[in-house]
């Protein structure tokens, strides 16, 4: 098992390289753990998981609105199978409480009977039109104007942190590289070579130094598109689309049953009210198109516009508490489907333009780019099993340590709550910082805890938990 965060990096030849650890990236590590190769997985932050994958809106959908037979609408409805059965299996959260496309005016609910005819072609045949009834008595607080939804009850909510984390550790423990704090600045490309001959390694010049690899995938999210230029392509550009949200606190979780959607329009499914795993309500995203591909910072405007967006679906949601506001950048690349492209002469594949449907499709993505690797020459025969991983909790719906007796009397740390609005223990925290992937920093152990995640953001706590994964880098 090795996870490295600096100093230079092991010499040799790698057999694939995946560029990126996001949850797609990650999920392409694990699935190439499974062969008898030798992968890394590069990481220009200190952490996995670290970029858009952090932000994501969390919903594990069933791709019901894809663009019917495109390659996203393919790999969500695989996806959805795959990373249910594996969150099931992981320890990863996840609740299927359903969606609402709800319509506001007349046109938003003539739209409603062609969005049930498109999930009918994308293969999903459970969604139904609903008058406003019946609507109102699904949703109580909704707005008023209501004048019918489309239910989706397939939909659910997950936890994309854990998600990704398991990914991650899973590959790691069978065998893969992971190389953090390193990000990828040139690229020498290798040749493509003959029968009997495979040609020069891929040459990486990163921050810890050189790298060599035969095969090259690029995960790398908002900066796929400079990956690709590195390699000599241009088969799309990546203009960063800023996704501002609320966090209200989880006295307003009573107010919303369902994830409440808008019918969507060409730039995505629009601000949205949620209810997550950890028993909060989320409002958003914003649809802001950027050019600096890291302006994460909220702004005073884009929360005005989902205070007056929230205030039209569920009005009381407003006069609830906030416990955070963020905002995740998401690779959009004007095109309505993944930008998945193999390069079987150059031993490459790019993965680029995975919108917020990426967390679901990952497991599907990670099958389907290995096939690419291997018309391109890649040797995939020798597939194994991994060994199962089990994630620790972080959701509301599912035992938490500082409630189980058992626990505790095995083990007093899993009763000594050190974040009391989250309920995290000294026990999670120390698990946390000892686990195969470990925190590079306090927002990396939140993640893994939701030590600070609360309605005080680590006003009480976060001296404390500041100690302790100092303590644990020891």
């Amino acid at each position: 098992m090795t996870v490295t965060t600096s100093g230079g990096l092991p010499g040799g030849t790698y057999d694939v390289t995946v560029i990126g650890a996001g949850v797609v990236g990650a999920a392409i590590a694990r699935e190439l753990a499974r062969l008898p190769l030798r992968i890394a997985l590069v990481e220009s932050s200190d952490d996995v998981g670290n970029g858009t994958s952090k932000a994501n809106t969390a919903i594990l959908h069933t791709g019901f609105d894809a663009v019917p037979g495109s390659l996203e609408s393919r790999l969500v409805r695989e996806g959805q199978r795959l990373l249910g059965a594996y969150a099931a299996e992981s320890g990863i959260p996840v609740e299927p409480v359903g969606a609402l496309l709800v319509a506001w005016n007349g046109e938003q609910r003539a739209a409603l009977a062609g969005l049930a005819d498109k999930s009918e072609r994308n293969g999903y045949r459970s969604a139904r039109v609903l008058p406003a009834e019946q609507v109102r008595a699904r949703e109580p607080e909704l707005g008023p104007g209501v004048l019918g939804a489309l239910h989706v009850p397939g939909e659910s909510v997950i936890c994309p942190w854990t998600t990704t984390l398991a990914y991650a550790t899973q590959a790691v423990r069978a065998g893969v590289d992971l190389h953090l704090n390193c990000p990828v600045r040139a690229v020498t490309p290798g040749s493509a070579g003959r029968p009997g001959d495979p040609g020069e390694p891929h040459t990486l010049t990163t921050g810890r130094g050189p790298l060599r690899t035969r095969h090259l995938v690029n995960a790398a999210g908002l900066y796929a598109d400079e990956i690709d230029r590195l390699l000599g392509r241009a088969d799309f550009g990546v203009t960063p689309r800023r996704g501002q949200l609320i966090v209200f606190d989880e006295l307003a979780r009573g107010l919303v049953r369902h994830i409440l959607l808008p019918v969507p329009d060409a730039r995505g499914k629009g601000v949205l009210v949620s209810p997550t795993v950890y028993g909060n309500v989320l409002l958003g995203p914003t649809a802001e198109d950027l050019s600096d591909k890291s302006a994460t910072e909220s702004t005073a405007a884009g929360l005005a516009l989902l205070r007056e967006k929230g205030r039209r679906i569920l009005p009381a949601l407003l006069d609830e508490e906030v416990t955070a506001v963020y905002a995740g950048l998401r690779a959009a690349t004007g095109q309505e489907d993944y930008a998945i492209r193999a390069h079987p002469g150059q031993r490459y594949v790019t993965v680029g333009g995975i919108r917020s449907t990426g967390l679901t499709a990952s497991m599907a993505i990670a099958a389907h780019v290995v096939d690419l690797l291997a018309e391109g020459g890649l040797p995939v025969s020798g597939a194994r099993e991994l060994e199962p991983v089990r994630m620790p909790n972080l959701g509301e719906a599912f035992p938490r340590p500082y409630r189980d007796a058992a626990m505790i009397a095995a083990d007093p740390e899993y009763g000594r709550i050190v974040c009391h609005c989250e309920r995290v223990t000294r026990g999670e925290i120390r698990d946390a910082l000892a686990g195969t992937v470990p925190p590079g920093s306090p927002a990396g152990l939140r993640r893994r805890t939701r030590a600070g995640a609360g309605r005080c953001q680590g006003f009480h706590c976060g001296a404390a938990v500041r100690a302790l994964f100092e303590e644990g880098r020891r």
